[in-house]
């Protein structure tokens, strides 16, 4: 048995398996990578956890903010991509991240394109339209799958890491955005709880939805039918990105080691799992209903495993 399964078998049987299953999908799929790899992981994703949770946390005290709090933050988030622009961390943890950003070739653009994300949620309540929506997602989605996907693709030769040989952002939009729709519908329930509105303004219109009425079935009112088209339409928007996913993961796969595809297709397959849960006709909206049991997520990782023949 190789090194990868004999690690997953160890992987799956820690005590704390089920507690490890409740964490993000990419921190799932990336520890099948190599440990050092993986450490570097983390501290990227970390520190863009780091710059989201900064406005997410804040906005689920109350979505009014006052122009000094919004001022506050504001500097906040540019002073720490000022310190890391210019190579000069503002703490250990900043020093840490630089350090790996350059021994994995990982570009800075990703936490500008994420800080710049986090102040427009800052000063705004939702998108004005799904086209808006999709510019967000550069920074708040595309960024944080560019970094996975670089990590992925970077190359260890004797010690020296050299870049992916594709365009990582590219590679990274289509399944970023469909794992980013099937989370948004995931979430719902969560979100609007948390002052936090993923469905664009237009769109709901469209519907004769209101922010009152989302608010009102996130907390146990009635369904109506007219938010179940919406999240239908959702679910069409996912299935597009979807299929280009699938286009782009067959296209890059041969420039891959097996363990970064596995890891690529552990995140496919996982957010997949949970968009077959979402019936938009006759299902419910909740964490509960559309979450995989940790079981299943296990079951789903082991189909996997066996359908991907590791070697490497």
């Amino acid at each position: 048995m190789d090194d990868i399964n004999s690690g997953y078998l160890n992987f799956t049987k820690t005590e704390d398996f089920n507690q490890i299953l409740t964490n993000p999908i990419l921190d799932i799929a990336a520890r099948f990578w190599e440990k050092e790899r993986y450490q570097a992981f983390q501290i990227c994703y970390r520190s863009m956890r780091i710059i989201d949770d900064l406005i997410d946390d804040r906005k689920a005290i109350s979505e009014k903010i006052s122009k000094e709090e919004k001022e506050q933050l504001t500097n906040l988030i540019e002073n720490w991509l000022k310190h890391l622009n210019n190579n000069d961390p503002i703490d250990e943890f900043q020093n840490e991240l630089l350090t790996i950003l350059e021994k994995f070739k990982i570009p800075q653009w990703p936490w500008i394109k994420l800080g710049k994300a986090m102040l427009y949620d800052l000063n705004h309540n939702g998108f004005k339209s799904f086209l808006v929506f999709l510019r967000y997602s550069e920074g708040a989605a595309i960024s944080p799958a560019s970094v996975f996907m670089h990590l992925c693709g970077v190359q260890n030769q004797n010690g020296n890491y050299l870049p992916p040989s594709f365009d990582i952002r590219k590679a990274a939009r289509p399944l970023a955005l469909f794992s980013y729709l099937v989370h948004i519908i995931r979430d719902f329930e969560k979100d609007h709880k948390n002052n936090l509105n993923y469905f664009a303004h237009d769109l709901l219109r469209n519907y004769s939805l209101t922010l009152d009425d989302l608010s009102d079935i996130a907390t146990g009112s009635k369904i109506p039918d007219n938010f179940r088209k919406l999240t239908a339409l959702y679910k069409q928007f996912a299935l597009y990105y979807r299929k280009m996913a699938e286009k782009k993961l067959d296209e890059i796969s041969p420039q891959l080691q097996n363990r970064y595809r596995l890891s690529l297709n552990i995140i496919y397959n996982l957010y997949n799992q949970i968009y077959d849960r979402i019936e938009p006709e006759t299902g419910l909206f909740t964490a509960d209903f559309l979450n995989p049991t940790p079981s299943e997520i296990k079951s789903e990782i082991d189909n996997i495993i066996k359908n991907n023949q590791i070697s490497d």
